[in-house]
């Protein structure tokens, strides 16, 4: 399978299987494999990177957490949290999607409901960070 470099300085230790014909990548929140879908690859290069360059606990990352938004029930990818406390949200598209003013949108509804002081749009190869500001967004590039 061939899986696209993602814009990260570090690499990862990632664990793979295959069952039949699809791959599975190990989450090491959910302890558990997840079959590998271009948006689960780049949501598992965040996973690492907040375990393992931002040393956070296991614990203070959740994935796919349900939400409830104008009655519709969604699913957010990432949340790190510190103390309980929605600290950023990570919400990952695959590397062919392009990230847009309409998926931003769509990250900050979602963040509407979760209230973290600072997003991440992320396909992987390009990211969108902005911080949220006396009621907007304060778009910025992380150093």
């Amino acid at each position: 399978m061939e899986l696209p470099k993602l814009n990260f300085q570090e690499t990862f230790d990632f664990k793979f299987k295959k069952d039949k014909d699809k791959f599975f990548i190990y989450d090491l929140i959910r302890k558990t494999y997840l079959l590998l879908t271009p948006e689960e690859w780049v949501r598992q290069h965040w996973v690492h990177y907040y375990l393992t360059v931002k040393a956070y606990s296991p614990s203070a990352l959740i994935t796919e957490k349900k939400i409830l938004l104008n009655g519709l029930t969604k699913r957010i990818d990432l949340l790190v949290t510190e103390k309980t406390e929605p600290i950023i949200l990570i919400e990952c598209k695959a590397p062919q999607i392009k990230l847009t003013e309409k998926t931003f949108e769509q990250t900050a509804r979602y963040n509407s409901i979760i209230g973290a002081k600072e997003i991440i749009l992320t396909n992987g190869l390009q990211h969108i960070n902005a911080y949220y500001e006396n009621g907007q967004y304060q778009f910025y590039k992380p150093e």
